[in-house]
């Protein structure tokens, strides 16, 4: 590797600063180019389940992630209107035992403060818009709004779902309405626990829709997230203001717990739900595409953001490995990658459909499955995300060091 060599990465969300991040602790250069005027995330809950808290502690914030995040006990779900249990999934104390990591709430912002702790401070420009990038012999070049342009050994874009990389990659293809509308909220406590509120993942599923809640800032808040299936819909942006009155309105009939909760928010931020099918490559000679730029996906088995970090930690990871030779370290990449995010994508959208099911007959078998899966194994029952919790992006290391393979792979065989 040349002693300049750097990587561009566009965006400085989760995802691109978990690949600054990864790249720092092994002595590459990267820097991020973020559209807004600061570095900041929205105010909202996250789950930070397994698989993602490995990768985390891989960075050397494992200390950090026990600091800042609670331990639910469980997965419940629950009847929309009686709240009669459908399942119970062991979390605290289960998932350090059965997956080799914690399953933490936390707030996005506290997340994202901690990525970019272990991000150097020269390493990111803010106010900074890319609007097109392009490949030139063996380097890539990023231009900005400006009029500036950024040289790079490898541009990866981490900028969402409406991705200018991926657009100047492969043409510009509009991301689909998936029918869900889905609203955020977070209520501060002022004893925990709040009253109907467990210490739990709640999910309250109902038809066409269903509510998860859980406590964030070390139980001083819960975060709400409900979602319900709408032909009418406002952009893909966290930002988008709604109210109080209008969410109510759009529960109302469901249990009082929930009722009373949503009665207790004050901020409401609504956005309708879009995802794309899974792509053949993320690759275009020295660009790639990492995070909701590669795989957007519904939020139904809670790994958008788990993704982009499980990405940023194998790109960089893989580069490193392969530090004379991007196309071997693209290839092992996506090799890694593509058919894990592949699955999350489809089996996030089989979520939405088994969470919303119409009518008291189709509920009651669904709930029946849900039971005795329980009986035999809680973790494959709910949101059967065991083997989204077993993955490991650790292990990538040691599996490309031992697979030569993977640096001998095509684009259309990755």
């Amino acid at each position: 590797m040349s002693k300049n060599f750097r990587v561009g990465i566009i965006g400085g969300g989760i995802g691109g600063l978990a690949l600054s991040a990864t790249l720092a602790r092994r002595g590459i250069e990267s820097r991020i180019f973020e559209r807004a005027h600061e570095l900041a995330e929205v105010g909202a809950g996250i789950q930070v389940t397994p698989n993602a808290a490995k990768a985390l502690a891989e960075l050397g914030l494992a200390t950090e992630l026990d600091r800042i995040g609670f331990l639910p006990n469980c997965i419940v779900g629950r009847n929309y209107k009686t709240g009669r249990e459908a399942f119970r999934t062991p979390l605290k104390g289960a998932c350090l035992d059965l997956y080799g990591a914690n399953f933490f709430h936390v707030h996005r912002a506290d997340l994202h403060r901690m990525l970019l702790s272990q991000v150097p401070q020269n390493a990111i420009s803010l106010n900074a818009q890319v609007t097109s990038v392009r490949n030139e012999s063996d380097k890539a070049v990023a231009t900005l709004a400006s009029g500036e342009e950024f040289e790079a050994d490898l541009i990866v874009g981490a900028d969402g779902i409406r991705s200018v990389v991926r657009d100047c990659l492969f043409g510009e293809t509009p991301a689909k309405y998936t029918g869900h509308m889905c609203w955020r909220a977070v209520v501060p406590v002022a004893h925990f626990p709040m009253p109907g509120v467990t210490p739990d993942s709640s999910m309250w599923l109902g038809p066409h829709g269903h509510i998860v809640t859980y406590y964030v800032k070390g139980g001083a808040a819960v975060n709400i997230v409900a979602v319900v299936e709408s032909p009418n819909w406002v952009e893909e942006s966290w930002t988008a203001e709604s109210s109080p009155a209008e969410l109510a309105e759009a529960f109302k009939g469901w249990h009082p717990n929930v009722v009373e909760l949503l009665g207790k928010t004050d901020r409401v931020f609504k956005w309708g739900l879009f995802d794309r099918d899974p792509m053949q490559t993320w690759s275009k000679g020295r660009v790639t595409l990492l995070g909701d730029a590669a795989h957007p996906m519904l939020p139904f088995l809670s790994q958008g953001a788990a993704m982009s970090i499980e990405d940023g930690y194998v790109l960089g990871t893989a580069i490193d490995h392969h530090r004379n030779d991007l196309d071997a370290a693209l290839y092992a990449y996506e090799a890694e990658r593509r058919p894990r995010t592949a699955r999350v994508q489809l089996e996030s959208r089989e979520r939405g459909r088994t969470y919303h099911l119409p009518t008291r007959w189709s509920q009651m078998q669904r709930d029946l499955r849900y039971f005795w899966k329980n009986m035999f194994d809680p973790q494959s029952s709910g949101m059967q995300a065991n083997w989204v919790y077993e993955y490991s992006a650790a292990d990538f290391e040691r599996k490309i060091a031992g697979a030569p393979h993977l640096s001998s792979l095509s684009p259309e065989n990755v």
